[in-house]
């Protein structure tokens, strides 16, 4: 045994920013915890780079919204440095005709744009928002709760939560109820076409529909992811998403500074080979290199398929279960392309740099038919043609980001699969692939190919091997109705627990899902604290 042995209470595998987040709570209830991270930095997808001199890029997830305001209050990260600029414009979407779409955070503005396209879309839009904000409130109340066991149980306890998860739809008009029914079953194209008539409109708002997802506006359930982006929110406004000053590597070392102000330790380049298992009971890890650390408490932040497929002997686990992690969906389409830039995008649509859309989340997707399309070729194992680009621009708000009057510009597009056909290769696809980017963000923004200086493209592939995303999957799985709540990751395990005795999953592999939240981190915490 090692002479580590006892000396941890709790040992967090992957210093995510969910696991960083259990082991602060676990921190602050006066718990020995050890996290464990295999790379040189901890917050997995949250976190920021120097990949080129000067330059501090969020390489991964780039904007915040969706974590959660009890957990940036409970663990103080304000104290610790987290602040949040919110999107002004949030949306800027630019068409072949020349005409252009602001949404702003004043409604009245947004408005005027709307009208531009549709009288009648801008006048329902008000509508929409509220609806789609009570359906918000509904889900986000489900955020911090442990799914109860399905099918209901006899147990008295469990009993009690399907009651308590009951009481939270009580008083929900017959409107909100077939709302919630269509949002989670409805292609996110059918759901704004119950609303609205403008392309230009339906399009903008479609794309937090297919991000991150695989399919596209017309494939049933991106209803729901487009309402999974719309939840959260940025200084206490629903719906709005922002820049985390010094990049998203801030969230993760906020939360990473309170957990070791309560007493947590974590230490960087130190992977996990394997989970020790004894008679159904987790007794501690076995690090690269071979050293050995116990203690009676595991969190695996990992994804379920690296926790249960890679690091864990299958014996020590029911063939059933072993079954369901195999099926677990995680197969991602979603690239990012980070650009350092000499200056700023010139669109055609609207003259002039600096400008307001620089600041907003830029839009290259026409038509719905447009991303339709891209999702075609996506499904058949081919990179689109003509990708949907979101394009960001951070230093726009932070430029301490960037070497003085440069910039960095993030690119997340939709679809680049992480199965090609035919025998091609990423390796080979990779900067062709770019290139086609850049080519098209050309048609839109002329000068583009001059400024850039720097580029780092990264497929599902290469998410797959730099962040530890199983198929590169940027939620841990896909966040379809039958990979969600009682059924993630796998039916009678949506409680953190696992068939394994003090092993808990804390990632985004478990309820709610992906997304820089923290929900998940904060539930497990608080499973584990029961004992």
């Amino acid at each position: 045994m090692s002479t580590l042995s006892r000396r941890y209470d709790a040992i967090i595998i992957g210093g995510g920013h969910n696991g960083l987040v259990t082991a602060a709570y676990l921190a602050r209830a006066g718990r020995k915890v050890l996290v464990l991270e295999r790379r040189h930095l901890v917050g997995g997808c949250a976190v920021t780079e120097e990949i080129w001199p000067g330059y501090r890029v969020s390489t991964a997830s780039y904007l915040v919204s969706l974590l959660q305001e009890k957990v940036v209050r409970d663990l103080e990260l304000e104290r610790f440095g987290y602040r949040v600029d919110a999107k002004d414009p949030a949306f800027f979407s630019p068409f072949p005709d020349g005409r252009y779409l602001y949404m702003w955070q004043d409604r009245k503005k947004t408005l005027d744009e709307i009208a531009k396209f549709s009288r009648r879309d801008a006048e329902r839009y008000v509508a929409y928002e509220e609806h789609l904000e009570r359906l918000a409130a509904v889900v986000e109340s489900l955020l911090l709760v442990r799914p109860p066991a399905l099918p209901p149980p006899s147990n008295l306890g469990e009993v009690v939560d399907y009651l308590k998860l009951l009481a939270k739809f009580r008083g929900l008009g017959r409107r909100e109820w077939m709302g919630l029914v269509k949002v989670f079953t409805q292609s996110a194209a059918d759901f704004l076409d119950e609303w609205f008539e403008s392309e230009q409109l339906k399009v903008t708002l479609a794309t937090d529909g297919v991000i991150g997802a695989n399919g596209g506006p017309r494939s049933a359930g991106t209803a729901y992811i487009l309402l999974h982006h719309c939840m959260g929110g940025v200084g206490g406004k629903r719906g709005l998403w922002g820049f985390v000053r010094g990049g998203m590597g801030a969230v993760s070392e906020a939360i990473a500074a309170s957990a070791r102000h309560s007493g947590a330790e974590i230490r960087t380049r130190a992977a996990v080979e394997k989970i020790k298992v004894r008679q159904g009971r987790a007794l501690g890890v076995v690090l690269a290199g071979g050293e050995e650390i116990d203690a009676p408490i595991l969190a695996s932040n990992l994804d379920p398929k690296r926790t249960f497929l890679e690091l864990i002997e299958p014996e020590h686990l029911p063939e059933e279960f072993l079954a369901r992690i195999r099926q677990f969906r995680m197969e991602g389409t979603s690239c990012k392309i980070n650009l350092a830039l000499g200056g700023l995008p010139d669109f055609v649509a609207l003259p002039g740099t600096p400008a307001p859309h620089h600041r907003a989340t830029m839009h290259i997707c026409p038509d719905l038919d447009y991303v339709e399309r891209a999702w075609d070729d996506a499904k058949y194992g081919r990179p689109s043609q003509r990708p949907l680009l979101e394009m960001t621009v951070p230093t726009m708000y932070d430029p301490s980001l960037a070497p003085a009057g440069k910039h960095i510009m993030g690119i997340f597009l939709q679809y680049a699969p992480y199965t090609l056909r035919g025998g091609d290769r990423w390796d080979q696809l990779r900067e062709p692939f770019a290139d086609r980017v850049i080519d098209l963000i050309a048609e839109y923004a002329p000068n583009i190919k001059q400024i850039i200086e720097h580029r780092q493209v990264l497929t599902p592939e290469d998410l797959e091997k730099q962040f530890g995303l199983s198929g590169g999957n940027i939620f841990h799985g896909e966040m379809s109705l039958d990979q969600m709540f009682f059924l993630r990751p796998a039916p009678g395990w949506a409680n953190y627990r696992t068939p394994i005795a003090g092993l808990y999953l804390c990632g985004s592999g478990a309820h709610p899902g992906g997304g820089v939240m923290g929900a998940a981190g904060h539930n497990a915490a608080r499973e584990i604290l029961k004992g």
